[in-house]
């Protein structure tokens, strides 16, 4: 069983809710899988897709990437050995929040909006490549139900998150988030690429702030809870 941390301070006050300890290796093995996959969709759609359908789906992906690579940077700084600091504590905390917001939901924004332009590549559905023309329909909406159990994950308090705002502003944060997913595939959908830009755009700057937010806050939190409630010297 895990050692279970103190709630209370040697002030008697409350000391801050902190997320649970990660195995960091898991983070890092979703690093690569973020960092490759993204990457495969971004080639298998200009190879096969309209360039002029690509909205900022590619952008995305990229983003996807380059974010996985910055939060594996921050999980390669996690340590609780001697010498570890404040920021080596939330190492691996700051990483998840990092993947979490600025890798799984912009991929989560491009991957709806990818598999409607695959699905009507006239490159793929050329009586060359296939004999028969088939109309997907609504099933092109399928990848995006991944969005409902990363909503579930975010608000269910397994996400990183959780520990950094209040439950209302979890919420909001997390609804404004589905709202803006939905309105860039909408946008893209409708060939309207302005929007799909304008909510893209405005769901990247609102991720990054709450990243930039969220590590602070960890920082701060854990900086308080070393003060109000000193590790014990091993002997």
């Amino acid at each position: 069983m895990s050692k279970a941390r103190s709630t209370t301070g040697t002030d008697g006050r409350a000391l801050p809710v902190l997320p649970p300890e990660r195995d960091a290796r898991v983070w890092a093995r979703l690093v690569r899988v973020l960092f490759y996959t993204p990457g495969f969709l971004a080639i298998l759609l200009l190879k096969t897709g309209e360039p002029a359908g690509f909205g900022i789906t590619v952008e995305l992906l990229m983003l996807t990437s380059a974010a996985a690579v910055v939060g594996g940077l921050y999980i390669g700084t996690q340590s609780t050995d001697a010498g570890a600091d404040g920021s080596s504590r939330i190492g691996t905390w700051s990483g998840s929040l990092i993947i979490e917001l600025l890798a799984v939901v912009p991929f989560l924004c491009a991957v709806p909006s990818l598999f409607h332009q695959l699905a009507n590549s006239t490159l793929l559905h050329t009586p060359a490549a296939s004999a028969v023309s088939v109309t997907l329909g609504a099933s092109e909406l399928l990848p995006a139900v991944a969005i409902l159990p990363f909503m579930l994950y975010q608000l269910a308090g397994f996400g990183t998150l959780h520990y950094v705002v209040p439950k209302p502003i979890n919420w909001a944060l997390n609804i404004g988030i589905l709202g803006l997913i939905i309105a860039s595939y909408v946008g893209n959908r409708l060939g309207n690429f302005a929007l799909e830009k304008a909510m893209g755009g405005l769901l990247v700057l609102g991720m990054a702030v709450t990243v930039f937010y969220g590590v602070l806050k960890l920082k701060e939190m854990q900086a308080d809870y070393d003060l109000r409630c000193p590790a014990k010297e091993s002997k």
